[in-house]
């Protein structure tokens, strides 16, 4: 049994501030395994018709409890799930209750009450840097090719058949149950490309064309990809000036086992790498930092920062993701100071072991491997 320390601390966190927890993310993701290795849980699965005649009276099942600590898995499958949860927060605050779900609360008609003010949400993203560390396994090309789904991850061959399992289920359960889309066929041709081209600037126009399918709809199909967390949006960061970008979003697939399917990659060149790596600091980034909004940077010219994140001092920290340390060329920051001086600039790089600063022209620039990025992220909150 592994113990995934920093999700299981991040629950118990939550359960301090309030009574309900409402904790996301993709299928396979780990919700049941983490949810059943919290210390004295009472857990139950939605999924069964036995569980589901037990909440017929929630009241009642809320009293019966007493002060325990539960789990309610799955709860969407229930058909007014937001109800047990709204009682449960008004009425039994000393009964602690971990709700889980494939997508945001609201995504779906499903749930009437988003129960704002009443409970913490937790996204659980496929695995971070810790997670390699309790699972005893660090090797970082297994991570980006196999990508972050336990049992993907922990899988000794590329696990083809499966990904092609969980994208059926990921349709027949979260998509057609939660939402009712048709047109299977023009869905996943959505999806592959999103996950081919993952990283890039979106084009809904270009996405209509090629899947056969109206502009609205293919704006409907990235809202339901965002809200099941199957895709990662980023919208550009601007100070309104005539040289930046403002409005095209770049579109990231959520796990990149899925993005090396889709691309046709079953061994890494350092090109491929660099792709990945990118997505890993993202993933890392949306773990430990999920209130913060992540945002990308371009101009017309070309200039582009990976991430930018605006700072509550005003200032705004870029963030560029390297393979190797080598391969970071500063005119895409340079560019962005010219418009945004003020802010932390960071590199964060595959190969460096021990955080370190190096001045290029006038910028000062901070070099860190993705293990120090959280102690000078931390520092920045503060």
């Amino acid at each position: 049994m592994y113990a995934r320390t920093f999700w299981i601390q991040k629950i118990e966190n939550a359960w301090r501030k309030r009574s309900v927890v409402w904790l996301t993310g993709v299928r396979r993701t780990g919700k049941t395994f983490l949810c059943k290795s919290l210390p004295d849980i009472e857990y139950f699965d939605c999924e069964s018709p036995r569980v589901r005649r037990m909440l017929e009276d929630p009241e009642a099942f809320l009293e019966s409890r007493g002060e325990k600590r539960i789990v309610l898995d799955e709860i969407h499958r229930l058909s007014d799930p937001s109800q047990i949860l709204k009682l449960a927060a008004d009425h039994f605050p000393k009964l602690r209750i971990l709700a889980t779900g494939s997508s945001t609360l609201g995504a779906s008609a499903r749930f009437k009450d988003t129960l704002t003010g009443r409970k913490v949400s937790l996204k659980l993203v496929p695995m971070i840097t810790t997670d390699m560390a309790d699972f005893k396994r660090t090797d970082l090309s297994r991570r980006l090719l196999h990508g972050g789904l336990p049992p993907f991850f922990l899988a000794d061959t590329f696990p083809e058949a499966d990904l092609v399992e969980w994208m059926d289920a990921f349709w027949a359960k979260d998509i057609q149950e939660l939402f009712r889309l048709e047109r299977k066929y023009s869905f996943h041709k959505f999806i592959e490309l999103m996950m081919a081209r993952s990283g890039s600037i979106f084009e809904a126009s270009r996405y209509a064309r090629e899947c056969e399918i109206s502009r609205p709809t293919i704006s409907n199909y990235l809202a339901v990809l965002e809200a099941t967390h199957v895709v990662r949006v980023l919208r550009p960061f601007s100070g309104h000036r005539p040289t930046e970008i403002i409005s095209a979003p770049k579109t990231y697939g959520f796990d990149t086992g899925f993005v090396c399917y889709y691309r046709n990659w079953t061994t890494l060149s350092p090109e491929a790498m660099g792709v990945l790596w990118e997505h890993f600091v993202i993933n890392e980034l949306e773990a430990r930092i999920p209130q913060r909004a992540l945002h990308y940077w371009r101009d017309k010219r070309g200039h582009e920062v990976d991430l930018v994140l605006p700072e509550k001092d005003k200032s705004v920290t870029a963030l560029e993701c390297k393979w190797s340390a080598d391969a970071f060329e500063p005119d895409g920051m340079k560019a962005f100071r010219l418009l945004h001086p003020a802010g932390f600039n960071i590199v964060v790089c595959a190969n460096v072991k021990e955080t370190y600063h190096r001045k290029m022209g006038d910028l000062k620039i901070t070099f860190c491997g993705l293990a120090g990025l959280p102690a000078i992220i931390e520092k920045r909150e503060k």
